[in-house]
């Protein structure tokens, strides 16, 4: 049986889903219900194995039933930004073949103006013009249990973040109906190394439609809970730690950051005794942020590197990140190679490509172009990164191919000169790209977020590029700073970098 059917018939009135704001619940029986409505009445639908289904939605707590009644229908689910652009979201829906999508009063006119032609679109908590209310829709699938059909086990249908293009999805096989009870490999791996059991209370402060939703589930199938904010605010999420003694979280640097921002009073108002691991992913993480998160949690902080792509996996925790400083550990799913641009394997300590073997196959959806170029020669896959391992095989990460400046001839990593910027006491954020220059090619241009208490002016400029010159070698110092309101990254925190080399500017030396 299922691990959420059986908690349900054992513990159907268990509270397995919170929303933090608003302390609204389901239960373990409340959700298994649901489930099987959304299930049953999708199919009823004329939805056939393998049919998609898309996800326009805030943090809303209904998602969680369509996720379990999408899988259980034997469909994809591709959830979808709600920051996105309508063009976007035409291409998502087109590109991801949705029959069907779900969305909300408060993504109306973005889902009114980019799903036009598409047949069936619900809403879950009103009634919009060419939209059905989705409440009337299951109405006459109250009365369960529902005898569903034999079908593979459904799954989500991710889209990677696009920061360097149109996003691109991985669209990965369904589980056989025979072996819906068992757990894949990396999957199995993952809750052993983060330890989720039944006394799991897990926070989740990012939006749905982002990857790392799949810890929502990873946690109610290990037998604990889940509390979602709505969306994420610094000291709402410590509030959310202290009331509901959360034991697992999952963060991306730039809420670490706002987190460390909030005032040494408010810090230390709210108790985080519970934590017990404390994940961060998704971007790279400054040092200094996770030097300065350990010593306010102690070592519960916890990294992984990887992707939707699940091409390889890295991980490490507190105490060997601390003995390998700015490391993202070392492979718990494929093995690790740096490889030169002709395709040969480097030793360790010099910088390369990094590509995974051993971690199984994936394929971009409808574009076996980006496929192929994901590929070695000898079948090692990648995410386009870049980096080294030492000695003992932890690995660290440089940048993307795509973004290192060459500059007289030298090769530039990005990280390295924003690594020093960040840590500047009134920077907020920053980005570091190359810009043309008629005699090295590329120069080295900064474009910097500072704190509210910072001045964008030459002086900060000139200070901040004296403090990279004591710091850098003379090549590798920006030789020119822009100041922005914001640095543009996407949702998870990923530097929108195409943004940033293409849209600044600001006053430099």
């Amino acid at each position: 049986m299922p691990f959420l059917k059986r908690l349900a018939a054992e513990q159907p009135h268990r509270v397995v889903l919170r929303m933090a704001e608003t302390g609204e619940a389901l239960t373990a029986g409340e959700l298994d219900r649901r489930s099987d409505q959304v299930a049953a009445w999708l199919i009823s639908l004329g939805l056939q194995a393998g049919d998609g289904v898309a996800l326009l939605l805030e943090n809303h707590l209904r998602t969680f039933e369509l996720w379990w009644g999408v899988r259980r229908a034997g469909l994809y689910y591709t959830p979808i930004s709600t920051h996105a652009h309508p063009d976007e979201v035409r291409y998502l829906l087109a590109d991801c073949g949705a029959r069907v999508l779900i969305t909300s009063q408060a993504q109306a006119p973005l889902a009114a103006q980019a799903s036009e032609g598409l047949a069936w679109r619900f809403m879950i908590d009103g009634v919009q013009p060419g939209f059905a209310a989705y409440e009337a829709a299951l109405a006459p699938f109250a009365d369960g249990p529902h005898a569903l059909p034999q079908r593979p086990l459904g799954r989500e249908f991710f889209y990677s973040s696009g920061t360097t293009g149109r996003p691109k999805g991985i669209r990965r096989p369904m589980q056989p109906w025979e072996r819906r009870l068992e757990v894949p490999a990396l999957e199995s791996r993952l809750r052993e190394i983060f330890r989720f059991n039944a006394d799991t209370v897990y926070l989740s402060p990012s939006p749905l439609y982002h990857a790392t939703a799949r810890f929502i589930i990873r946690a109610i199938e290990c037998g604990g809970s889940a509390v979602v904010m709505q969306r994420f605010d610094a000291e709402a999420a410590l509030r959310a730690i202290d009331q509901n003694h959360v034991t697992h979280s999952h963060w991306v640097p730039t809420m670490l950051i706002r987190l460390l921002a909030l005032p040494a009073e408010v810090r230390s108002s709210y108790s985080v005794a519970s934590m017990a691991c404390a994940i961060h992913a998704a971007a790279p993480c400054p040092p200094h942020v996770k030097q300065q998160m350990i010593d306010w949690w102690g070592p519960v902080i916890e990294e992984y590197y990887g992707g939707s792509e699940n091409a390889g996996v890295t991980y490490i925790n507190t105490a060997d990140w601390l003995a390998h400083r700015g490391s993202v550990g070392r492979p718990i799913w494929g093995a690790v190679h740096i490889l030169d641009d002709a395709g040969d394997e480097l030793p360790s300590g010099e910088i390369g490509a990094i590509y995974f073997s051993g971690s199984g196959d994936f394929r971009y959806h409808n574009d076996p172009d980006k496929t192929a170029t994901a590929f070695s020669p000898q079948g090692f896959s990648t995410y386009g990164d870049m980096g080294h391992v030492d000695a003992e095989g932890y690995l660290y990460l440089s940048d993307r191919r795509a973004d290192l400046i060459l500059s007289g001839g030298v090769n530039i990593y990005p990280a390295e000169i924003e690594g020093v910027l960040s840590a500047f006491a009134e920077v907020e954020d920053v980005a570091v790209v190359g810009r043309p220059h008629p005699d090295f090619g590329e120069e080295v241009v900064a474009v910097v977020q500072l704190k509210p208490q910072g001045q964008a002016d030459a002086v900060m400029a000139a200070t901040l590029i004296d403090f990279c010159m004591q710091r850098l070698s003379k090549i590798k110092a920006p030789r020119r700073i822009e100041f922005v309101a914001a640095v543009p990254r996407s949702e998870n925190g990923k530097l929108l970098r195409r943004l940033v080399k293409f849209g600044s500017a600001g006053v430099g030396d």
